[in-house]
């Protein structure tokens, strides 16, 4: 168990990693016409409308809390909240936006395999994703009733240790896990995995969806239609054609003169 733990909580991190973020490049590099969240509300947008927005609301907020919430170091918030307050806010929230979420994929899911229409036009890989996403949340969702059994904050600043060991690559970190209930371990262990197939699914959308904050930021464009140009050129060789016609127009035309014959 020590050597599986060792591989599990110290080796695949880094491999997830590194499948995670050279497998994202090369796509994006390659086969940018497959970076696309392949939406399939054209087929039917019922279910879609609640289950995308609760799933994208409840998701984004888990993953940003627990990115400043296992990544923030204990020093720089001992001093105006305990290690035990952090833990039940973050029993609250994530309860609270892990059943958002939970409900959501739950939605997906069974407007993905139960509807014909949807499911003929699904991937195999679509299916595979939304079950994992959901065993993910589920897991997830367990681990609060444990969590409540130890309110001093202890399981979460080792979690919290362990991911700021693996982020810093300091050695120790499978260790820190040595303790952790199964639920815990597979939770995370499912969580890596999301990140290694992360590249060869649809969620690759997820990183235009960051990228789309640069608009925000970057200068403004002008932006001229080829169409108008070519039109205003058209235009700027009429006009001198117009004067011209106008003022051949406008010249008094000479008197008809009657022919004088010898016999007039």
């Amino acid at each position: 168990m020590t050597a599986l733990n060792d591989f599990l909580f110290g080796i695949y991190p880094y491999i997830c990693l590194a499948v995670f973020l050279l497998g994202s490049l090369i796509r994006f590099d390659r086969d940018q016409y497959t970076w696309k969240s392949d939406s399939s509300q054209l087929l039917r947008a019922g279910q879609l409308r609640w289950g995308s927005n609760l799933f994208h609301v409840g998701v984004l907020f888990l993953f940003f809390g627990h990115s400043f919430g296992m990544l923030t170091p204990h020093f720089l918030y001992e001093s105006f909240i305990s290690a035990g307050a952090k833990q039940l806010v973050a029993m609250v929230s994530g309860g609270l936006f892990g059943l958002l979420g939970f409900v959501g994929v739950s939605i997906l899911l069974h407007r993905r395999l139960l509807d014909e229409r949807i499911r003929i036009n699904s991937k195999t890989s679509d299916i595979v994703l939304l079950v994992l996403l959901w065993l993910q949340l589920a897991l997830g969702l367990a681990t609060i009733p444990l969590s409540a059994q130890h309110l001093d904050g202890s399981m979460m600043m080792r979690l919290a240790g362990w991911a700021q060991h693996i982020v810093t690559l300091q050695p120790g970190a499978p260790e820190m896990l040595a303790e952790a209930g199964f639920v815990f371990k597979m939770h995370m262990f499912l969580g890596m995995s999301i990140f290694l197939i992360f590249p060869f699914t649809r969620l690759v959308h997820v990183w235009s969806g960051f990228a789309s904050v640069g608009y925000v930021l970057r200068p403004y464009q002008v932006v001229r239609s080829r169409r108008l140009g070519v039109t205003r050129q058209a235009a700027s060789r009429q006009q001198p054609q117009d004067a011209q016609a106008a003022q051949t127009v406008s010249q008094p035309s000479k008197p008809l003169v009657k022919p004088q014959g010898k016999f007039s």
